[in-house]
Formats: structure tokens, sequence, C-alpha cells
């Protein structure tokens, strides 16, 4: 499967929002519950239309900023080097969003689930893959840990990048477990989420500076 095909698959999961909205706004209300709190009750609404077609749009927005976004990027060769990776968190990306969709129109029609469960669940399954891209994304100005140091050298990049694919997998594992303890299961994202952010953030910084007093850490083109 190349890349055409993998946009078009994650075009396909659009599409299929789009048309869950289509085929469900007759039955539904003209206000939808669109937001819940840490323990799952509804605490948010929308106008039925907006909420409609909301997350169908704020997707094929995605979809196709995704598809540009390597053509932009002045190190968008070394995006070539790992586009598989990059195409298919596209396409979850996509099933992700139509997964919260679907879960909207779903608890708006009368099914009754635990909506914020469904989420960090799915917020972990991407935070796992996630963990997969990092591991194997090269230096660029879009995707992965970009921080002045990553960008700044090879190095620093690859071994941020091995840390945090292991911590976003870490985090995705964490998520899960939290699911079993209810009111709390969103810290247990929360909580990992951004000590991973903090950690690599840091990471890259140490790293850099005890490569630069070494002489390793020069930047690219230098």
């Amino acid at each position: 499967m190349n890349t055409t095909q993998r946009f078009g698959v994650a075009a396909a999961l659009v599409a299929v929002s789009a048309l869950a909205s289509v085929l469900a706004a007759p039955s539904l209300p003209d206000t939808l519950v669109t937001h819940w709190n840490a323990a799952g009750e509804p605490d948010g609404t929308m106008a039925k239309t907006t909420a409609l077609a909301l997350l169908p749009a704020l997707s094929a927005v995605f979809v196709a900023l995704f598809a540009v976004l390597p053509r932009l990027d002045p190190l968008g060769e070394n995006v070539a080097d790992f586009r598989a990776s990059y195409d298919w968190f596209v396409v979850l990306f996509a099933a992700f969003m139509t997964l919260v969709h679907g879960g909207v129109v779903a608890f708006n029609l009368g099914y009754e689930f635990d909506f914020t469960l469904l989420i960090l669940a799915a917020v972990a399954g991407l935070f796992y893959y996630i963990g997969i891209l990092l591991t194997h994304a090269e230096q660029n100005w879009f995707v992965g840990i970009r921080t002045p140091w990553t960008l700044s050298s090879e190095t620093v990049w690859q071994r941020t990048h091995a840390l945090g694919g292991r911590l976003f997998k870490l985090t995705a594992v964490v998520s899960l477990v939290g699911l079993a303890f209810g009111d709390y299961a969103v810290y247990f994202l929360l909580v990992p989420a951004l000590t991973t952010a903090a950690v690599t953030v840091a990471y890259s910084y140490y790293l850099y500076e005890r490569l630069d007093d070494a002489g390793d850490a020069a930047p690219p083109g230098a």
C-alpha cells in the first residue's frame, strides 16, 4: 500500500463520519451532548448542526494538512525515510476522530456507555502508536519531539526519540490500567503524558549540553 492509498483510507474514514452525521440527523434532538467531565457525566452541549459538522470538518482539515506538511518541511526528504509510519499515523488519527464522532452520535441516540472511558482507551491506543512513530522518525520540522536541541543535533534527535518512544508506549499502558479506576482514570493519562513531555524536553537539553561539552553536538551542516 502506497501513500496515496493510505491517505485514501484516511479520507474514507472522514467520509464515514460525515455519513454518520447525515444518517443520524433526523433522529437526534436539536441540542446534543458534546462534552463529558472526568467522571463520565455530560456537562456541555452544542447545537445539532454544529455538533454534527464539527468533527468531520476538523478531520478533513487535519488529514489535508498532514498530506501537505512533508512538502512544506525544509527537511522533507527525511520524512520519506519513515513515510509509511507517518501515513499510518494519519490513518489512525482519522480513525480516532471517527470513533469520537461516532461516540457522540451514539450517546445522543440513546446508547448508554461511559464516553470518557471510551476516549481514554482510544487516546491510549493513539499514544502507543505515537511511541512507534517516534522510534522511526528522522529529523524534520513537523513530526516528533522538536526542541532546539533535537533539531540542532542528529544524535540528540535519535536518542531523545528512542526515549520518547518508550515513554509514550508506557503512558499508553498506564492509561489502559487506569481505566479500572473509574473517576481517577483520566489522571492515569494526564500525569504520565505531562511527565513524558517534561522528561523528553529536559533530556534533549541535557544530552545536547553533554555532547556539546564533548564537541559532538554541532548543528546540521556545520
